[in-house]
């Protein structure tokens, strides 16, 4: 991987980063001051939307020849990696389904699931 290739990963990072950050904190107080609740609903809104748009860009960028890599690298894997890390796991679990046994699939959500459900609990 060339020096260019990580430059693009992480300003594609940074913005997906500081993008996340901003919206769930906006979303997240705004709902709770109009609704007393404190619930998480900027983390609920950055996972669906990361994943429609990462699905969205996938689709694109997959029909379409002559796209650099270098778009792939800022926008899929850059910005997209770091506004929401449910976006890619989702992608890749109905793209397993799709390409494969769905044995596979559901081995991938199960298996991801508990393992990161155990690494939470190992860590408290």
């Amino acid at each position: 991987m060339s020096l260019q290739a990580f430059l693009y990963v992480g300003l594609g990072g940074f913005l997906g980063a500081n993008a996340r950050y901003i919206l769930s904190l906006l979303i997240t107080e705004r709902v709770a001051s109009a609704t007393g609740l404190a619930i998480p609903f900027g983390t609920i809104f950055v996972n669906a939307t990361g994943s429609f748009l990462l699905a969205l860009f996938t689709a694109w960028i997959t029909q379409r020849s002559g796209i650099p890599d270098s778009v792939r690298l800022l926008i899929g894997t850059g910005f997209f990696g770091a506004y929401t890390t449910f976006s890619t796991y989702a992608n890749e679990s109905i793209n397993l389904f799709g390409s494969s046994n769905s044995l596979f699939g559901w081995g991938y959500i199960i298996g991801t699931n508990l393992l990161c459900l155990l690494g939470v609990l190992l860590g408290l």
